[in-house]
């Protein structure tokens, strides 16, 4: 499109005689129109709005049946936004895609910002014409509108009604009206760059205060990319780590759509990443086309922004913020204020992970502790007791008592020998304990036990240690939201877990099911229900499903926790 985009329903560029305002002719008598103008013009701080009451205002006292204001971008060769009057949305939708400003009419006036006054656009050697659908234009009149003496857009006004040209008066009085719309557009970037600022701090303070409270690691990284992508305005938030094998996995999206994204791994050899992993932020103007994204998941996107989460030098990984194909490119301002976002968003992981590191080495500490006590005090007397029954032994004389004493010295070693194994288990360290899906969960079980006061059953079904990594290191945070559940909330005296890797899921892929049931109170109406929002998301995240049943309890009573994926 080469000139504004305001419109008339019938397509015709002659007015009803009948329904044009009268037309102020003495310049004189439209001071008093003019004031007013100016004066409601600055009644406002939002931006959009304050461009929508200018273009009114425009119209109003110029007589033009259009009016339109193009804003240009910040690298000074097109429109990043168009904001117009005297156009139905119906007509809008049959011009389709607003003006770039890139070419004809638009592009020289951004090029040359100056007034221009024309009796017919169309006789201009630099108009380019109109698009299908659009209404016919004649007269014309531009002047740019300068917010602290830079170019910050250009107002238009076309087919001035009564079929009459613009004048020298109408350039005049809009002249005017441009140099009070530039303090008022001024006022309401100030005011917009102020809240949007505001709004960039509350979310590094909700993203601090999340990771701090101790949660789960996976949801510290969910929580940084859904402020993320809530304060950008994008149409997903995304955080990748190093990979193992190289380059940066994805091990968070928040999204309103499945992205299925969750442990893809953008390769090595991409410069994008080199570039990310060497600290450095990198803004793309379309990720769908450019030729850097080496991953089919960037064709579903538009303008993007990559920046570093990074603190005192040291690149833990990657905030992705794409927005949606055709959506407005990211502005400096937004672009610095992500960038300060994912620092802050750095320094409060490294925080979050050197408290879980203390909180495991209080674990530790305490795990060595018992071990000791076990060794030193509990064991030891054991073993003084099976020297004196094995004393009390020899000497009896009674056959049954000598079976009696035997059977119990028998048991006092089979005890002593589970003992030291448990020792052994208290003081392995974390790097030694094996990483089957098998012996994880038997570790979430037994430190679940401890809280719970009894050891929940368990059963595993299938081949349960071909589990892929991704979906088992989900089902284990699964899992252990169910547990401390069933802990906090559900008051239960027994707890049923389950693993079925033969399951199959919905659609016929093969899955895992992790099942928790508990004969507790269940889940009472109003009750929080975050710990099930955090379970439905994994398991969405990864083609599967998360629902609730009836408990184990007397008639149902208690809850059913059903989590699956493929894997």
């Amino acid at each position: 499109m080469c000139a504004p985009s305001p419109s008339d329903p019938s397509g015709s560029a002659e007015p009803v005689p009948s329904a044009d305002p009268p037309l102020l002719a003495e310049p004189a008598l439209r001071v008093p129109q003019l004031l007013e103008a100016m004066r409601s013009v600055g009644s406002g701080l939002e931006l959009h709005s304050t461009l929508d009451r200018i273009c009114e205002t425009a119209a109003d006292l110029t007589g033009a049946r259009y009016a339109a204001i193009g804003v240009v971008d910040e690298e000074g060769g097109g429109l990043s936004d168009f904001v117009y009057q005297g156009v139905d949305e119906a007509t809008a939708r049959r011009i389709g895609r607003l003006p770039d400003g890139r070419r004809g009419l638009l592009g020289a006036l951004i090029r040359e910002p100056k007034p221009v006054l024309l009796a017919d656009l169309s006789e201009d050697p630099r108009s380019c014409g109109f698009p299908e659908h659009h209404p016919p234009m004649r007269s014309f009149l531009g002047v740019p509108i300068r917010v602290q003496g830079e170019i910050f857009g250009n107002l238009y006004l076309t087919e001035k009604r009564g079929g009459r040209p613009f004048d020298d008066d109408d350039l005049a009085m809009v002249q005017v009206l441009a140099t009070e719309a530039g303090i008022a557009v001024g006022n309401a970037r100030l005011y917009e760059a102020a809240m949007q600022r505001e709004r960039w701090i509350d979310g590094s303070v909700a993203v601090t205060t999340a990771l701090l409270s101790g949660g789960d690691a996976d949801d510290a990284l969910q929580v940084v990319a859904e402020q993320a992508r809530r304060l950008s305005g994008a149409a997903a938030g995304i955080v990748l780590l190093p990979a193992e094998e190289g380059g940066l996995e994805v091990v968070a999206v928040a999204s309103d759509e499945p992205t299925g994204m969750l442990g893809a791994v953008i390769p090595p050899e991409s410069r994008i990443v080199a570039e990310l992993l060497d600290g450095q932020a990198v803004f793309v103007i379309d990720a769908a086309t450019d030729s850097r994204m080496l991953t089919q998941y960037a064709s579903g996107y538009g303008p993007a922004m990559m920046v570093p989460l990074q603190s005192d030098g040291r690149v833990l990984g990657t905030l992705v913020t794409p927005r949606a194909r055709g959506g407005r490119p990211f502005t400096r301002a937004e672009r610095t204020l992500a960038v300060q976002f994912a620092s802050q968003a750095a320094l409060a992981l490294m925080m979050a992970e050197a408290q879980r590191d203390r909180e495991r080495l209080a674990v530790f500490e305490d795990r060595d502790r018992i071990a000791r006590d076990l060794h030193d005090l509990v064991i030891q007397r054991l073993f003084a007791t099976g020297l004196m029954l094995e004393s009390a032994h020899r000497r009896s004389v009674v056959p049954e008592v000598r079976e009696g004493v035997g059977k119990a010295v028998d048991e006092l070693d089979v005890t002593i020998q589970e003992i030291r194994t448990a020792i052994f288990a208290l003081q392995q360290g974390p790097a030694e304990v094996p990483s089957g899906l098998r012996t994880r969960v038997l570790r979430e079980i037994n430190m679940a036990a401890v809280p719970l006061g009894f050891k929940p059953s368990h059963r595993f079904l299938g081949p349960v240690d071909t589990v892929g990594d991704l979906t088992g290191k989900n089902l284990i945070a699964a899992l252990r939201e169910a547990l401390s559940n069933a802990f906090r909330h559900a008051d239960a005296s027994r707890i049923d877990v389950v693993i079925d890797a033969t399951v199959p899921l919905a659609d016929g892929r093969p899955g895992v099911r992790l099942s928790v049931a508990d004969d507790g109170v269940g889940i009472p109406e109003g009750g929080r229900r975050s710990g099930l929002r955090n379970l439905k998301r994994r398991a969405d995240s990864l083609g599967g499903d998360s629902r609730l049943g009836p408990g184990i309890g007397e008639g149902g009573g208690g809850t059913t926790v059903v989590w699956e994926a493929p894997y």
